[in-house]
């Protein structure tokens, strides 16, 4: 299915509200999402950030209000969506080869049940792994690989499915600096070549500052979205985190932000 034209809302809430049983998460969520944005999801441990992916994959029921994702009541299983999540150490000793770990990608491979033509899928595949530039090594054991490395094959197992849109939990945890800006860049020319929507919960905003088009914040029971310039001041994100922040600029005009990858040093609920 073709990705909806640009500019068109993908995501869309009204009032929404989650909730883990007896307990409230945040409330009162409303905004929307368009076609083709780049939005990094921001918020202190705990806020919910992971609950609003949950909710978007249809994973979580909404414990009031609505919500639409590509024109639909969420669900689970949705091709449409292509899913990073936390990335967990995979021990060296997984056998797996990084191409294998990527057909899991394609719908119903990951039950022992091929979806579709054997020959197409492994070009489905072929393609994603040549996307993330992830050839030199996709047929050594996943295991033996180094986080970025196992990080590209992650996208790449995402975009097997061909997605309309991206929930990436977390992508740049647990890499280096010049890893994070390579996997970063990387999302942000995936997205702008297909025209994909991409959600991206980080701790450290500094390496998607130059590249995402809005932040979205999970904080205090609610959630809010603005432009980078909005949402990114050392007083807004002080009363976000409950602690101080510091944006700073330099003479470029680019913005770095100190402190928050202090506070947010845990993963999220």
């Amino acid at each position: 299915m073709p990705p909806p034209p640009a500019g068109s809302p993908v995501i869309v809430a009204d009032r929404l509200a989650a909730a883990y049983g007896n307990r409230l998460i945040w409330q009162d969520a409303s905004f929307t999402v368009a076609a083709g944005e780049f939005v990094a999801v921001l918020g202190p441990n705990g806020s919910g950030k992971s609950t609003l992916l949950r909710l978007l994959l249809g994973l979580l029921v909404p414990a009031a209000g609505s919500l639409q994702v590509l024109g639909k009541r969420p669900h689970a299983g949705n091709a449409d969506i292509g899913y990073v999540p936390q990335r967990r150490n995979i021990d060296r000793d997984v056998p797996v080869r990084g191409r294998d770990f990527v057909h899991l990608g394609i719908d119903g491979s990951r039950w022992g049940v091929a979806v579709g033509n054997t020959a197409s899928n492994n070009q489905r595949v072929d393609e994603a792994i040549t996307t993330v530039e992830a050839l030199a090594y996709a047929d050594r054991p996943i295991g033996r690989l180094s986080g970025g490395e196992q990080q590209r094959l992650l996208l790449a197992q995402a975009l097997a499915g061909r997605p309309r849109m991206l929930l990436l939990d977390e992508p740049l945890a647990s890499l280096d600096l010049r890893n994070q800006v390579v996997i970063a860049e990387l999302v942000a020319e995936l997205a702008r070549a297909s025209h994909l929507t991409v959600l991206l919960i980080a701790h450290d905003i500094n390496p998607l500052l130059p590249i995402v088009d809005r932040v979205l914040y999970v904080a205090h029971g609610g959630v809010a979205i603005g432009k980078p310039a909005e949402v990114i001041t050392t007083e807004q994100l002080s009363r976000l985190y409950s602690a101080p922040i510091e944006v700073l600029h330099d003479s470029h005009g680019h913005m770095f932000v100190v402190g928050l990858e202090a506070e947010s040093a845990h993963h999220d609920a």
